[in-house]
């Protein structure tokens, strides 16, 4: 995992390079990388796994066991009148109702790591430990609830914590999508649930205020405010499965923390535009929320358990190395820059052009190259079946070749 920059419990782009340190034997020590996805440094998942960043939270009253007021629960909707002008805590009062706390647990298992946790919590092989907890909100007031993939990754028993009730409820996992980080959940009662409505995260403006409601390193139902800072954020974070890349996102200066995953992010309607999702650990007021925009377009088939299509990402197969000084003898160039190319597979875009090992990438539709950054932009700036004249290097001779874009999610044989 990327210690700088991590999920909100524990993610721009769709090319990969490494760039490796100088080597006079650099032809043998080419990364493997194909195009896939340039990593941004220095985020973090807040739904806090294993006190996974150091941080013991004092043992304080759970707002969810100490709340004995039912009244609640007959609260339908937290958006409050159609003018936007509700103060932050009338928004707060109404909207906390249906926010619940998501805690999850693992069963133990004989492994060393599990063992010395199995004994720290004086729990047996077989037992369920706690694994990490997070946030969600109800969305159907017959308990469907809405939180980040990750907050339930690898959970064997979720339990969802609401408001006038003593007892969590156990929660069934209904569907979830590794690759937008969203997950569906239901709860059974004898009664109708609070719920929040999902607003129009396209109607949201830069400088609108919002308001976050979760629960950071366990201190329930905490109410932050912050404004709308961007639209339309592309970053990527590295987990135990892969590489998460996440796109239109909306960025805010609202405070997020380890725990707010999966909690709302609110517009002063009171209504949901967002679902907290990540924070920038080296910097101050920069989280990250995941568009209503999104949500609305799959919550139906998360809700059905059905397969969601990705994303077309466009890539054309090969991985690049910056060209250092000891390298212009071997390439028989004389200029550091361009890309050169260390691998391409067979049946990629870039391989059906005539692209080959040791190529050096030059010029991309008339834009010169100086370094893996370039084409990387060059290609994520390209539609899936764009065409790409492409002016490479070969033993000293330049000549031109056509690239076709293609869609890297579409790849059955090529996952890099």
């Amino acid at each position: 995992m990327n210690e700088d920059m991590k999920n909100t419990d524990n993610t721009n782009n769709n090319i990969i390079i490494e760039n490796k340190p100088r080597s006079t034997k650099w032809r043998s020590t080419f990364a493997a990388f194909m195009a896939g996805a340039l990593v941004v440094g220095g985020l973090m998942f807040t739904s806090d796994k294993m006190d996974l960043f150091g941080f013991a939270a004092q043992p304080v009253q759970s707002s969810v066991a100490a709340a004995a007021n039912s009244g609640g629960a007959d609260v339908q909707t937290a958006s409050l009148n159609p003018t936007g002008t509700n103060s932050i805590s009338s928004i707060a009062k109404a909207a906390s109702p249906a926010i619940v706390k998501i805690e999850t647990k693992v069963k133990q298992t004989n492994s060393g790591q599990n063992r010395r946790n199995a004994y720290q919590q004086g729990t047996q092989s077989g037992d369920t430990i706690e694994n990490g907890i997070g946030s969600g909100f109800v969305f159907d007031s017959s308990g469907y609830i809405l939180t980040n993939e990750h907050v339930i990754d690898g959970a064997d028993e979720i339990n969802v914590y609401v408001q006038g009730y003593d007892t969590p409820f156990t929660a069934k996992l209904l569907g979830s999508s590794y690759d937008l980080d969203l997950a569906v959940l239901k709860i059974e009662g004898d009664k109708d649930f609070p719920a929040l409505k999902i607003g129009n995260s396209d109607n949201t403006e830069v400088g609108d205020w919002l308001v976050a409601i979760g629960n950071p390193y366990d201190f329930d139902y905490s109410v932050t405010t912050g404004v709308l800072s961007a639209k339309e954020r592309e970053i990527s974070i590295d987990d135990e499965q892969g590489t998460r890349n996440y796109k239109h996102l909306l960025q805010t200066d609202t405070a997020i923390n380890p725990g707010n995953s999966g909690g709302p992010l609110l517009n002063m309607n009171g209504e949901v535009i967002g679902i907290n999702t990540a924070v920038n650990s080296e910097a101050q007021g920069m989280g990250f929320a995941i568009p209503s925009s999104t949500i609305n377009s799959v919550v139906d088939k998360l809700k059905n358990n059905e397969t969601i299509p990705k994303e077309p990402a466009p890539y054309i197969g090969v991985a690049l190395q910056n060209i250092s000084n000891d390298m212009l003898q071997d390439l028989k160039i004389n200029s550091t820059k361009g890309a050169v190319v260390t691998e391409v597979k067979q049946g990629t875009p870039a391989f059906q052009a005539g692209i080959r090992q040791y190529d050096v990438i030059l010029d991309v539709n008339g834009t010169a190259i100086s370094s893996t950054d370039d084409l990387t932009k060059a290609v994520q700036a390209a539609a899936v079946g764009d065409k790409l004249k492409v002016t490479i290097s070969r033993d000293g001779e330049t000549k031109d070749v056509t690239v076709e874009v293609g869609d890297r999610n579409a790849e059955t044989s090529y996952q890099s």
